[in-house]
């Protein structure tokens, strides 16, 4: 790809760790700025400030983690997750028991994998840790950025912590390239802002989020069992649906649940409103019966003061670069609620994207021109970005509103009738008619790699062979009915109407022979 060229990558989560480790392994001289501290030191507070999250990877994220050419990564992920071959439904029935019941994601038993942020953040920064065109720069917070000239200004706070009467010092940087991860309040994005005309959207739903923990079981040190630590199903995503709000849990190595609570703001302040939380566990036994035996009442209240309730964010915006000097992925350029389990998996394909593209264009100059450096490479480059939007854009915006639309599903939709119809038709469909090359929605997102926009348009168009398969398998034979029923009508009028034109014939014989 021609000579070393210097790209600055800012944000070290998982989404710009993977970016890096891409450019570095195209032999580019790497650069990795951090608004924080050393994510790796377990001191460093994390931005959402909790300590979350576990993570629900699929195809898409492990498939752009595949294409970086490091196997031991792929090895750490398979090696660190839980397999979660579906959600788990917890209720309650009329006659006052507790029911759970699963529905799987997927009819040919592909699962989502329950990974620790923090554990694939960590890996990914050990990689790149060892490469030597790989440098890190913690506690270094973007303040300006001039994309005509490439140029970027940075604080520095070397001790982590700046007194009041100090000001941060601030360095100048030089680069070829820019890759923004930084995040749902990008700085990268604003900066960019002033340099290209970026339509924005964002929005903040009606809806809080705030972390609870389900402890590991206590058991028998003799207990080898492989599930002896987990309260309940490790396999599964725990939902508690209750239409407008729902409780959710996925499982952590260590037998632990990271637990959510997601409801709209007017409920957190009804429950806020008692300080001393005595309103927290009647709730939660209302409308997520069990979560008290599992979590004691006096934790939940607890963990309810303790934790942040914190918003949701969706984040729309285009383009996603800036002529051939910069580029935003992950939520930084399409930042989303978490419903969909899509927001890293997403992020993480943006990389792989991004550099397909890339190394098309690079490829394609080569041969065009003959040439090879940075001059060919900008050209390219800004080519290869152009593309790159084009073809994101549409994607981002499609799984940002499927994320939205998700939020129902999982808080009431589980529990309707028509939408598990549409469920056992289509997966039946793709179990026993495979040559249809049907499938959900949901597996077509969460395990396989085609673009977020054509899975939209392939499921409204099952949706409405659905519809029309239903409509003519229960509509035929009330019209076949019909037809019968209308043919005895016309046979038995026609009777009618011949028995009245002969009396009408005999009145007029008659009244001829009077006259």
């Amino acid at each position: 790809m021609g000579g070393k060229q210097k790209i600055v990558v800012v944000g070290a989560g998982p989404v710009g760790s993977l970016a890096a480790l891409y450019a570095a392994s195209r032999g580019d001289e790497v650069q990795i700025y951090e608004l924080r501290g050393d994510l790796r030191d377990p001191s460093t507070i994390p931005l959402n400030f909790t300590r979350s999250i576990n993570l629900a990877l699929s195809e898409r994220g492990i498939n752009a983690m595949r294409h970086a050419g490091h196997q031991q990564l792929i090895d750490h992920v398979l090696g660190a997750t839980i397999p979660m071959r579906g959600r788990m439904i917890h209720g309650r029935r009329a006659n006052g028991n507790l029911y759970e019941e699963s529905q799987d994601y997927d009819a040919h038993g592909r699962c989502i994998l329950a990974i620790d942020r923090g554990g694939l953040n960590k890996r990914l920064l050990d990689i790149l840790h060892n490469m030597p065109n790989v440098k890190f720069f913690f506690n270094h917070k973007l303040t300006g950025a001039d994309f005509r000239n490439n140029k970027a200004w940075f604080e520095v706070r070397d001790s982590g912590s700046v007194s009041p009467e100090q000001r941060p010092r601030e360095i100048e940087v030089d680069f070829d390239f820019m890759i923004g991860a930084d995040g749902a309040h990008s700085a990268v994005r604003y900066h960019m802002m002033k340099y290209t005309r970026m339509d924005y959207q964002q929005m903040y739903i009606d809806t809080l989020w705030c972390e609870f923990q389900i402890p590991p079981k206590s058991t028998d040190a003799d207990d080898a069992s492989l599930h002896s630590n987990f309260s309940i199903s490790p396999n599964h995503l725990h939902i508690w649906p209750a239409k407008e709000f729902m409780f959710i849990a996925i499982p952590s190595e260590d037998g632990s649940f990271t637990c959510t609570l997601f409801a709209p703001a007017a409920l957190f302040e009804h429950l806020e409103s008692d300080p001393t939380g005595s309103l927290i566990p009647p709730f939660f036994d209302q409308h997520f019966p069990g979560v008290t035996g599992l979590i004691p009442p006096s934790e939940l209240i607890a963990q309810f003061r303790r934790n942040p309730h914190l918003p949701l964010i969706s984040i729309k915006c285009a383009p996603h670069h800036c002529g051939a000097s910069a580029v935003i992925l992950g939520d930084a350029a399409h930042a989303m609620v978490p419903f969909y389990g899509q927001g890293m998996n997403a992020g993480l394909e943006d990389v792989r994207i991004l550099f397909d593209v890339l190394d098309k264009h690079a490829a394609l100059d080569r041969l065009s021109s003959g040439a090879e450096g940075a001059q060919s490479r900008t050209r390219a480059r800004a080519l290869a970005l152009a593309e790159y939007t084009a073809v994101r854009t549409s994607d981002a915006h499609a799984i940002n509103d499927l994320a939205l639309q998700n939020y129902v599903e999982m808080r009431a939709s589980v529990l309707s009738p028509l939408y598990r119809l549409r469920k056992w038709l289509e997966e039946s469909l793709s179990r026993y008619v495979p040559s249809l090359g049907w499938q959900t929605q949901y597996a077509r997102v969460s395990f396989g790699n085609e673009r977020y926009s054509d899975v939209v348009a392939r499921s409204e168009h099952q949706g409405r062979m659905l519809v029309r398969g239903v409509v003519g398998a229960v509509g035929v034979p009330f019209l076949a009915g019909g037809v019968v029923l209308l043919l005895r009508y016309r046979r038995a009028l026609g009777v009618g109407m011949s028995a009245a034109f002969g009396s009408v014939d005999s009145m007029v014989e008659l009244m001829a022979m009077k006259v």
